[in-house]
């Protein structure tokens, strides 16, 4: 497997491991009887840290499916090279620091944070459309 896949296959375990993050919060805030029911019924509202997984959640998946669309084309077209490698670490690093950052509220950083990332996504973009 290339360097560009693997970075891949950690960002999908991101993925995974955000989905469990949030659904450990909200669990851990209705109970786990809520979890194995039906869930019609009116909960109150999620604390701000489980909204804010939520949200981080939310905000990977916006991202994520141009990051496997971009790393899929690099790979397929023979466009792998150090600069799309980079991007793509680049941006699976800012995504795994993202995470705590907004769970925690940090807000500043936490942009800078998700600047770097989408940077880090347009070097893996941006060779491909310069042949």
């Amino acid at each position: 497997m290339t360097p560009l896949l693997i970075v891949l296959a950690w960002t999908l375990v991101l993925a995974f491991v955000q989905i469990l993050l949030f659904d450990v919060a909200r669990t851990g805030q209705y109970g786990l009887k809520w979890n194995m029911g039906a869930r019609d019924e009116t909960m109150p509202p999620l604390s701000p840290m489980a909204e804010r997984l939520r949200r981080a959640q939310d905000n990977l998946y916006e991202t994520l499916p141009l990051f496997i669309a971009a790393v899929l084309i690099a790979f397929v077209a023979g466009k792998e090279n150090t600069i799309t490698v980079l991007g793509a670490h680049i941006y699976l690093f800012g995504r795994i620091l993202y995470v705590p950052l907004y769970a925690y509220g940090v807000k500043t950083i936490r942009s800078l944070v998700w600047v770097g990332s989408t940077i880090g996504l347009g070097m893996v973009i941006v060779p491909l459309l310069l042949g």
